[in-house]
């Protein structure tokens, strides 16, 4: 059964235990409220709750009185008011009390806005990491082409979706407006088109145009992860291994799926990745 609130039991039941007529220890109020005894000592540093009394061995004694005064420093603490603002509340009730308590409610507001908007920015994010983009199925079709199958990054999720370059795909993707989006895929379009030329044209290997290009596809994998040149040789076995890659970039120019792997492979050796051994990092 969920434990009440000091307001619940306050306005409810009164103390937690009854208080005796005499007076009590420190060490009998702090149980009586359920505070710690450094809480305690705390509030009667600062002038905030005092015992009013002295036992015959000298030790301070909180009175009924003290220990109601204590109650009601807890109610407003349960409220979120700071300490130096509860004193005045409780020894100058009116209008400043009522200020400070219109202030902590603003601050109240103010927070569940920014929370609502967190849980917002959580929601967009749960969202890339199991779908990809924030797009609809028109969208996402619009953007990156009729051909284009919107289920397709679902499934690389299901495939990649523990990896650290996934976590950065859908960080980067949460926020990604279709604006942006459309400027991603006309940025890719470009790319392809002067891969394709380059492929057809018969730039080298390793030739400075060549290794421009494949520096160029590696900062357009930027978009979704960064991308070592390391894991971009793995992409480039990939768009010869796999037979969707393949007949994607040879349906631009023939044969570019193998030359855009040699271009890749020769700019990292450059770089001093060795791409028979290179591992996705």
């Amino acid at each position: 059964m969920p434990k009440p609130n000091t307001c619940e039991r306050w306005e409810s039941t009164g103390p937690m235990h009854p208080l005796p007529d005499d007076e009590l220890t420190v060490g009998a109020v702090a149980a009586s409220l359920g505070v710690t005894v450094r809480a305690l000592h705390h509030w009667d540093a600062i002038g905030l709750v005092c015992p009013s009394e002295r036992s015959e061995a000298g030790y301070r004694l909180y009175t009924a009185a003290d220990v109601a005064r204590a109650h009601r420093v807890l109610i407003y603490r349960e409220l979120g008011v700071p300490l130096t603002d509860i004193g005045p509340m409780l020894d100058t009730p009116g209008s400043d009390a009522l200020g400070v308590l219109r202030r902590q409610r603003d601050q109240i507001r103010e927070r569940v806005a920014e929370l609502e908007t967190t849980g917002a920015a959580l929601d967009r994010l749960i969202r890339a990491r199991e779908s990809g983009p924030l797009l609809s199925a028109a969208e996402q079709r619009e953007i990156f082409g009729p051909e284009w199958e919107p289920d397709h990054v679902a499934r690389a999720g299901q495939r990649w979706g523990e990896t650290a370059q996934w976590a950065q795909y859908a960080e980067r993707a949460a926020d990604r407006t279709p604006a942006q989006w459309r400027a991603v895929a006309a940025a890719l379009d470009e790319l392809h088109a002067a891969l394709a030329a380059a492929c057809h044209a018969g730039a080298t290997p390793g030739s400075p145009e060549a290794d421009a290009l494949a520096e160029r596809h590696r900062a357009s994998m930027a978009v979704y992860f960064d991308c070592s040149h390391a894991m971009q040789v793995c992409l480039g076995r990939t768009y010869v291994e796999e037979p969707g890659y393949r007949a994607f970039y040879d349906g631009l120019a023939p044969g570019l799926a193998g030359w855009l792997r040699a271009i890749i492979d020769a700019n990292a050796r450059a770089h001093g990745v060795d791409p028979d051994t290179a591992t996705w990092d």
